[in-house]
């Protein structure tokens, strides 16, 4: 993770906890990302030398109308900055910050199929506890390679109780 997000992303969170406006910052800011993924050509012009400043500045406003003062606000300091290129790190730190704040952390859950929401709560109480958080935003990601069982990746961890992960154990155990 970039510094120069961190920071950005801790100045922001800053301001949207003291006004109490996290969860909208938090939704503004996917929505932004959501935006720059379907339609990279807008980062690239909001980089792009051949605009001036309040040109860029400009399209933001015009495109991001409905968006938190804020959002808009750090946008357009990060094309002042020249670091409008750290918008999509920014708004990844922010929701680690926001998550935090919430007691809760994102977990990418990788099985062989789609999880019930049951096996989803199921999950997110089990691993919730092991990390010290009271709920896991859960992102199932299906990976039919795993042959069975789940792996949950939460931050740094890791907790792999597949089948394929368990024949690997067991091979390694029986080759040496």
């Amino acid at each position: 993770m970039s510094q120069v997000a961190k920071r950005y992303a801790d100045a922001l969170f800053l301001l949207a906890g003291e006004k109490q406006i996290v969860a909208d910052v938090n939704a503004d800011l996917e929505e932004l990302v959501k935006v720059i993924e379907t339609t990279p050509e807008l980062l690239s012009l909001l980089d792009s030398p051949k605009f001036s400043i309040e040109r860029k500045k400009q399209i933001v406003a015009e495109i991001f109308a409905n968006a938190n003062e804020f959002v808009i606000n750090t946008l357009v300091l990060l094309i002042e900055k020249k670091r409008v290129n750290e918008t999509k790190a920014l708004a990844q730190e922010f929701k680690v910050l926001a998550a935090e704040a919430q007691g809760s952390a994102d977990a990418k859950v990788y099985s062989t199929r789609e999880l019930t929401d049951a096996e989803k709560d199921e999950i997110s109480t089990a691993f919730g506890k092991l990390v010290g958080k009271g709920k896991l935003n859960i992102t199932n990601v299906i990976e039919p390679s795993l042959l069975g069982g789940v792996r949950v990746q939460i931050g740094n961890y890791i907790f792999d109780n597949t089948v394929a992960n368990k024949l690997e154990g067991l091979k390694r155990t029986l080759v040496g």
